[in-house]
Formats: C-alpha cells, sequence, structure tokens
C-alpha cells in the first residue's frame, strides 16, 4: 500500500507498506507527483511499515522517471522518515546527506510525535 495525502500547502504525508510491483510504483509516482504540485519548500512525513524490496519491474519504473523524481526533490526541504527499520532509518538519512538542500531525519516508529515535531520546526 502507498498513500499519499496532501497537508495543507506545503506538506505531503506518505504511508507505505507491503511490496511494490510495478503498476503499483506508477500509481504511487504519479499520485505523489500530482500531489506535490504548487509545493515550494516543503515537508513531508513519511511512514513505512512493513517494508519489502519493490519488483524489478517497479525499480525500472522508477529508474525512468528519476528526471521527475529529482524535479519533485528539489520542492522540498524537510523529510522526516518514520521506520522500525534500523537500515532504512540509515539508508534515509544517507540520502538526504547526498542531496543538496534536502535534509531528512529518521526516526523509530515509537518517536513518531518527535518526528511530527521536528518537521514542524
Amino acid at each position: 500500500m502507498f498513500k499519499v495525502t496532501r497537508s495543507g500547502d506545503q506538506r505531503i504525508d506518505v504511508d507505505f507498506t507491503g511490496k511494490l510491483d510495478s503498476e503499483a510504483m506508477r500509481v504511487a509516482l504519479d499520485e505523489l507527483i500530482q500531489a506535490a504540485e504548487g509545493i515550494e519548500h516543503g515537508k513531508m512525513f513519511y511512514r513505512v511499515g512493513s517494508f519489502e524490496w519493490p519488483t524489478l519491474g517497479a525499480v525500472g519504473v522508477e529508474l525512468k522517471r528519476i528526471p521527475q523524481l529529482l524535479r519533485l526533490i528539489r520542492q522540498f526541504d524537510r523529510v522526516a522518515v518514520v521506520a522500525d527499520q534500523q537500515w532504512l532509518r540509515t539508508a534515509s538519512e544517507v540520502e538526504g546527506a547526498l542531496i543538496p538542500g534536502l535534509t531528512i531525519k529518521a526516526f523509530d516508529s515509537i518517536h513518531e510525535a518527535q518526528a511530527e515535531a521536528w518537521l514542524q520546526q
């Protein structure tokens, strides 16, 4: 499941759990891009439940849309990632360190309130 919700003028909430195949990835990216339309200096709250690697087809869909995804990422200044898996939290923060102008901070699910507070700073 991949659910995107626009929460105000400058914020998107994303809830993800499970596994994405190529069609689900296509739909998810379309929803994300549409929800982000018009956002500048935005914030994203990203909750990751049980994570399964996407299918190879889903990865292919994502790779084909890298130019769109790079434009999308530039619309955001902060991303709070809430995930129970330590490796996902670490990978998220490494990704944030590699993307100029974007700060990603990861939190365990028991610290979701702290993630929300950090995002609002």
